[in-house]
């Protein structure tokens, strides 16, 4: 095997210099992202990255690769999913949000468990790829919408579902804004986190804890599930 060969039948990506297009992400992401049931949510099946996925290659083809967080399991994502399947009541009927949606594991739990429509709210193109070959999987009906809605009036819907959001400050500032204006107008919040250090613990009521598997836990890992509380 020569140095220009590669170690499986696994495609490398284009050789394109700048964004790759999304035909070509996505083809990369089936080619190379293998599918396989969510640990501890095994009603859902998703791509995930594993060692031999190359995403270095897809990095080093593209200078608008980000951070790949859309192709791993989150502790909060992986409790919130859970929840949610566990209690379809809570979106039963309802319109439902998915914000920070990454893979989409909450938005097709959601959609899953009877939502009346699911909107999956994502910025990075790649996410947005993977988003929508997993819903495909999955059979799951989930709408993308490809923008931050945090500084914006929240849309209309029933509830919102946040999982893993809070990691940064700058972010949680953004959403912790968004999500009380949501609550302003009468729409129900859920966050699924493992109490991350920029996790806003006074505006949340826990309720549910779930261990989870998360991307390079090891044992484990314990994650809540929370309602958001509207301010007085």
């Amino acid at each position: 095997m020569n140095s220009n060969t590669m170690p499986d039948d696994r495609k490398a990506p284009p050789p394109v210099t700048g964004a790759m297009r999304d035909e070509d992400i996505a083809a990369f992401i089936r080619d190379n992202l293998p599918v396989a049931p969510v640990p501890g949510v095994p009603e859902i099946r998703l791509h995930k990255a594993a060692p031999d996925s190359g995403l270095r290659r897809l990095a080093e083809a593209d200078a608008g690769f980000g951070s790949p967080y859309w192709a791993y399991h989150w502790a909060g994502g992986l409790a919130l999913a859970r929840h949610v399947l566990d209690h379809p009541e809570s979106v039963a009927g309802r319109h439902a949000i998915d914000l920070g949606a990454g893979g989409g594991l909450v938005g097709i739990a959601a959609a899953k468990a009877g939502a009346a429509s699911v909107r999956a709210a994502e910025i990075d193109p790649y996410a947005v790829a993977a988003l929508r070959l997993n819903a495909a999987l999955n059979g799951a009906r989930v709408a993308i919408v490809a923008e931050d809605l945090t500084p914006y009036p929240p849309p209309a819907a029933d509830i919102v579902l946040v999982g893993d959001l809070f990691y940064a400050p700058d972010l949680a500032a953004r959403v912790s804004g968004f999500l009380d204006r949501c609550r302003s107008q009468g729409t129900e919040v859920l966050v699924g986190d493992p109490w991350r250090n920029f996790l806003p613990r006074a505006r949340l009521r826990e309720i549910a804890l779930h261990q989870v598997a998360e991307t390079g836990s090891g044992s484990g890992k314990a994650a809540g599930v929370f309602e958001w509380i509207a301010m007085a």
